[in-house]
């Protein structure tokens, strides 16, 4: 066993608590990572407010980087040394998802959430959250877990790339499939509307929109490479509308997971346009639409998992556009914090305040 420090959610609702876990040595299959960074996403405070449900208590945290520090039997394509990316959400490969290639949808992808992976100080089991357990300073998870980290890409930033990035990346390239001179509105500049942006510029789009309830985060969104800002408003479709030659944009992407966002992605979506939801929201979230403006609109909603991504196939091609300095991982962290700064970052996301909180370690 060996001791290392973590945020352990005891209980849905219920604070997260700093607190000292044993973890084992990997056992076959598993690997030992100490972690470098870990970003705080809105799918954890999903988590710990019950709007998703995990096995608890649970080390949450799902976006990290760290270095190999140990590897159990069986264990080949990783060695002690190597620097990685933390991959929440492996496909097993087997089921009928993963049969079709569609490895973002594998049924089986959470199943080791149900494990124990730890234990407290006082015995009490834990639960590794969405599998790898990244608000802590070391972690052990399933080889599958673990994509080595390409050259060229600063640990610490590469965190970003196990969510927010893969996300925002994946909505614009491979939901979306936005094309060069398209027309895009991102509705949320949070961790994922930064990496949507920066992936909407990639992708070549001549009109980048970008949507947020405050407007302190319009620098933010002009750097991402957004080409017009708007606050959100009751009046926000209407807006995109006249920046677009009163037909809407050709693609909304909604990173907010919020009904009347959804909607309003929805509305602002030319004739024949693309609308794509990232944003997770709760049941809820009633979105309505009448049976007439579909078939008139002729607009395609289309929920949009995990970027539609595929980390073992997508993660080196960010790592190029990191190289090549089209992708700033860096630009979308707006607070470096540690542990304990957790709950302050579930309050800021909360009150919809800045980007994305890294934890670094």
């Amino acid at each position: 066993m060996h001791v290392v420090r973590a945020a352990v959610l005891p209980a849905v609702g219920a604070p997260l608590e700093i607190a000292e876990i044993d973890l084992p040595e990997p056992g076959p299959g598993q690997v030992r990572v100490r972690l470098a960074a870990a970003g705080v996403c809105h799918s954890d405070l999903s988590l710990s407010d019950g709007t998703m449900r995990v096995p608890v208590p649970a080390v949450l945290g799902h976006e990290g980087a760290g270095t190999v520090v140990s590897v159990g039997e069986d264990v080949t394509q990783v060695a002690p040394g190597d620097e990685v990316v933390l991959n929440w959400a492996p496909s097993c490969g087997r089921c009928h998802a993963c049969s079709l290639g569609e490895v973002w949808l594998c049924a089986n992808a959470l199943a080791g959430a149900a494990n124990v992976y730890a234990r407290r100080a006082d015995g009490t089991d834990l639960h590794p959250g969405l599998n790898v357990a990244a608000f802590a300073e070391e972690t052990v998870v399933p080889a599958a877990c673990v994509l080595p980290l390409p050259a060229g890409v600063p640990l610490t930033d590469a965190a970003l790339l196990g969510c927010a990035v893969l996300t925002g990346y994946g909505a614009v390239h491979h939901s979306a499939k936005v094309r060069e001179g398209e027309t895009v509105a991102v509705f949320g500049v949070g961790g994922v509307g930064l990496a949507t942006l920066q992936a909407a510029r990639i992708a070549g789009a001549s009109k980048i929109i970008a949507v947020d309830v405050s407007p302190a985060k319009e620098s933010l969104a002009r750097a991402a490479g957004a080409t017009d800002y708007v606050v959100a408003s009751e009046n926000t479709a209407r807006e995109i509308r006249g920046l677009t030659g009163k037909q809407g944009v050709d693609v909304a992407v909604e990173c907010v997971g919020r009904a009347v966002t959804i909607r309003t992605a929805w509305d602002s979506t030319r004739r024949g346009g693309r609308t794509t939801v990232v944003g997770i929201g709760g049941k809820d979230q009633q979105v309505t639409f009448n049976a007439l403006e579909i078939f008139h609109w002729g607009r395609t909603l289309a929920g949009c998992v995990y970027g539609n991504s595929d980390p073992a196939r997508d993660v080196p091609v960010l790592a190029g556009h990191v190289r090549a300095g089209r992708l700033d991982l860096g630009a979308l962290v707006t607070e470096r914090i540690g542990l304990e700064g957790i709950p302050a970052a579930f309050d800021n996301m909360i009150a919809g305040k800045g980007g994305r909180a890294l934890v670094v370690f």
